[in-house]
């Protein structure tokens, strides 16, 4: 009779689950990808993979907040390094430009789980809006540092850059993102003006219309 599995045996299958996971549903989406491939790819029996996520769902949840924890530490581990606050702020979209050419760039992961289950999955929804929130407090605090009331217009500008470069598969717009950015930090008072009274980007609307 088989002995217990210890805890770091628990700790590798776990990982190594959420590692195929993550590929294959970056890669296809995860309505695309079923159980049977997961298990294949994970090398685990399917018992086991139901015993670390009892659904689909929760497997897809603890994928994103794994993949929000590291996506945003190597984030700030390259702004951070930036000693100037202005030029610390564009270092966001020097990251940025690295991640679009990256092999295998599919865009926001977020944004893709969220446009297959964001409108059936409470689970999934809330998780893609705790990324986005994280990640817009990164932005607003590196902006702050600069003195100048910038963090929404530059959230903007990388918002727009990680889903056009997804679309387009072309890692420019994190570049044209930067120039912008750099236009504002030099001349803040330029600002476009928007003609809605409410101005929301398409992200925060699709979000809160769910």
């Amino acid at each position: 009779m088989p002995g217990p599995i210890s805890d770091e045996r628990n700790r590798l299958d776990r990982e190594a689950l959420l590692d195929a996971a993550e590929r294959l549903f970056y890669e296809r989406g995860v309505q695309a990808v079923g159980m049977d491939e997961l298990r294949t790819a994970s090398g685990l029996p399917l018992k086991r993979i139901y015993r670390f996520f009892p659904t689909k769902e929760a497997l897809v949840v603890a994928m994103l907040r794994r993949r929000d924890q590291r996506w945003r530490k190597a984030l700030a581990d390259h702004v951070e390094q930036v000693p100037d606050p202005r030029d610390r702020v564009l270092a966001i979209f020097d990251w940025l430009a690295a991640w679009f050419a990256e092999p295998g760039f599919r865009g926001c992961a977020w944004i893709n789980v969220f446009g297959e289950l964001g409108s059936s999955s409470d689970a999934v929804l809330a998780e893609v809006r705790s990324h986005k929130q994280a990640f817009h407090d990164q932005i607003a605090t590196w902006v702050h540092a600069t003195g100048l009331p910038l963090a929404e217009p530059v959230r903007l500008l990388a918002e727009g850059a990680i889903v056009t470069a997804g679309i387009s598969g072309d890692p420019a717009p994190a570049n044209h993102a930067r120039k912008a950015a750099a236009s504002l930090l030099k001349h803040p008072d330029h600002q476009p003006k928007s003609t809605c009274a409410h101005p929301k980007s398409a992200i925060d609307s699709s979000l809160a219309e769910t």
